[in-house]
């Protein structure tokens, strides 16, 4: 995993995440031989007879659950680049089926299982020898010694104890202000490092705890007259109003394609990476299909944008709700069901006499997908249940499928229609044959660099993405010529599986594309500086189809009329700069070329209008009141 490690990283980072991570682990051992030794000591008095079998037996199963952590922790890193996180807990919502396919023909879950299960063994048997049949050193000479070396001895042990208990209390200290938890442990300045100083359990609970807080809604903070400063500077207006919606609303321009398109589409491919479309690795010839689009004098291109979340779902969420994430699992929220936000896509575009379509690769049932977009507003939803007997793997139908599957059914009703689609493809366990549909694996690995030429699964990714986007830029041309008048917005539902290298640029990572095409739309459509979120999609197609004066509800901004910045989870982004959300200051990365400055104080803002108005709109309504803090945990 070495190659995980940026190039600064040197022998001094190592040790010290070495010395931090088994400063840690203290307390996990602490925690481990506690749940032991209690119960051990209890049946040591009450029942002798019984005590060595439930050393074997807890002894057994502790290592097992760590040596499935420990193999499971590798493959694990290489697809999210973090050790265990809050991503375990949405699986809770996944299809199941399909995750255990996927966990078995990409990640050889049986193979993985067998070797956890061999190294506990192995393991077992030596704590056996040593807790079980060895019982620690004989100490009965000391009772040969006079009666206050005796309690000195004794008084020695206590004190040992005491010690070893505070430094499994408090993280290797002997005090909480010293203490090493999850949350301060990363202490060097290469993300793999500080990942891999939590242990196994240390990244459970971590995911744990952050899971807990978004289910609680207690991640942000900010008072109510927080939220409305910010929404009010936000909006360019006086925070004279308690009533969020009053800073949301918006009235289109008209000044956009002059004319009103029969059909729109916003679509989201999966693991959409922008990184292949930056002119630095055009010899992969994998993103051809999408380079093409956008050479075409009826596109624009704005390379400078950003995902909702890590994954699909927060994609989702912020296009059919315009919510950035903010610490809200909104498919699982009672609020999200009751009715559309008033930010929501499809009701508003329905308001332009618009059908609202939501098309889906893979299964209804992924994280509520069906029933969430119905609720907030769309009238038709399709999902692979829809499709018949089709090729495709464990996650959904084949991309090539899905799009016919669209283009037949548009062509069955002629009402102007608004589309949201999501494909699957580009998705581990990665099981479309892509040779067989015209990959050229000799092509892009001659032009690898040559320390990774031989990478048969990046070579696996990377033909994905080719399949993704040759059938993307197919799928367009296709709706074009049968529905010359159509209006189409592609982004990534998010970066962050897959680069060339080890350790890319944040912008590399991260960047997802966003290119708009479509009659009326020309070189200048979007700002020359824009920039943005997938929240700041739908405001964009609102200015560019409606009338004058048309009224619309968004948190986020046209990126023809004023965007130059956009922000998610963890990160903001403007055409020359990205960098972390959660530092102050703000530390500015380049996103190509020479850095340049920020106005930190805008950009601080920036962020937390976002956060805080996507958070309590979504949980608590419109009005913002102290009160419906009261109680929260």
């Amino acid at each position: 995993m070495k190659d995980y490690m940026g190039a600064g990283a040197g022998t001094d980072d190592v040790l010290a995440a070495v010395v931090r991570g088994g400063r840690l682990s203290c307390q996990t051992a602490g925690v481990l031989t506690a749940i032991a030794l209690v119960p051990g000591l209890v049946l040591h008095y009450a029942w002798p007879r019984v005590e060595n079998a439930w050393w074997k037996i807890a002894l057994g199963v502790e290592l097992v659950v760590t040596s499935v952590l420990y193999v499971a922790s590798f493959p694990y890193y290489r697809q999210f680049h973090a050790n265990f996180n809050q991503l375990m807990f949405n699986a809770a919502n996944d299809d199941m089926v399909a995750l255990l396919f996927s966990l078995v023909q990409e990640f050889y879950l049986p193979v993985r299982l067998a070797v956890a299960f061999a190294l506990a063994f192995a393991l077992w048997k030596l704590a056996v020898a040593f807790v079980v049949r060895w019982q620690g050193p004989r100490l009965s000479f000391v009772a040969a010694f006079p009666r206050p070396v005796r309690y000195c001895v004794r008084a020695c042990a206590l004190g040992v104890a005491y010690v070893v208990g505070l430094l499994s209390l408090f993280g290797g200290s002997l005090g909480w202000e010293t203490g090493v938890d999850w949350e301060n442990a990363g202490v060097t300045n290469d993300d793999f490092l500080n990942e891999a100083i939590l242990d196994s359990f240390q990244a459970v609970h971590r995911g744990y705890v952050l899971q807990n807080r978004m289910l609680a809604c207690n991640g942000l903070d900010f008072t109510v007259d927080d939220i409305r400063a910010l929404a009010a500077l936000h909006a360019g207006m006086e925070p004279t109003s308690d009533d969020l919606d009053v800073y949301l609303r918006r009235t289109a321009t008209g000044n956009g394609l002059g004319h009103q398109p029969s059909h729109i589409f916003i679509i989201l491919s999966e693991s959409y990476a922008n990184w292949p479309l930056l002119d630095k690795y055009k010899d992969l010839h994998i993103a051809d299909g999408m380079r093409s689009i956008i050479a075409e004098d009826d596109s624009d291109y704005c390379p400078t944008f950003l995902p909702n979340g890590a994954s699909t779902v927060s994609a989702v969420t912020g296009v059919v709700t315009g919510f950035a994430d903010a610490n809200l699992y909104l498919t699982t929220m009672p609020e999200s069901f009751a009715a559309p936000y008033p930010t929501a896509s499809a009701p508003q575009f329905a308001k332009l006499g618009y059908t609202t379509n939501f098309w889906y690769a893979g299964p209804a049932t992924w994280e509520r997908v069906g029933a969430f977009t119905q609720a907030q507003g769309f009238q038709h939803f399709y999902s692979r249940g829809d499709y018949g007997d089709v090729p495709g793997g464990v996650w959904g139908c084949e991309d090539e499928v899905l799009y016919a599957k669209i283009l037949d059914g548009l062509a069955k009703d002629d009402a102007p229609s608004f589309n949201v689609i999501l494909n699957a493809s580009n998705h581990s366990p990665y099981d479309v044959d892509v040779a067989a549909k015209g990959f050229d694996a000799a092509e892009v690995r001659a032009a690898l660099p040559e320390d990774v030429r031989n990478d048969e699964h990046l070579l696996k990714e990377l033909g994905h993405y080719w399949y993704a986007d040759r059938e993307l830029a197919k799928f367009v041309r296709a709706a074009k010529a049968k529905y010359p008048d159509s209006l189409f917005v592609i982004v990534g539902d998010h970066a962050d599986r897959y680069n060339i290298g080890k350790t890319p640029s944040t912008y590399e990572r991260y960047g997802i594309p966003f290119v708009i095409t479509g009659q009326g739309v020309h070189r200048g459509t979007l700002l020359a500086d824009s920039a943005g979120s997938q929240i700041d999609i739908v405001p964009t197609l609102f200015e560019l189809i409606a009338p004058a004066g048309f009224e619309y509800m968004s948190l986020g901004t046209s990126l023809t009329t004023a965007n130059r910045q956009g922000v998610n989870y963890g990160f903001w982004i403007t055409r020359h700069a990205i960098g972390k959300a959660d530092t102050v200051p703000l530390v500015v990365e380049p996103v190509e070329g020479e850095q340049q400055d920020i106005d930190q104080q805008a950009m601080q803002d920036y962020i937390n209008a976002i956060r805080s108005v996507s958070w309590w709109r979504a949980k608590y309504g419109p009005i913002l009141d102290a009160a419906k803090l009261e109680g929260r945990t």
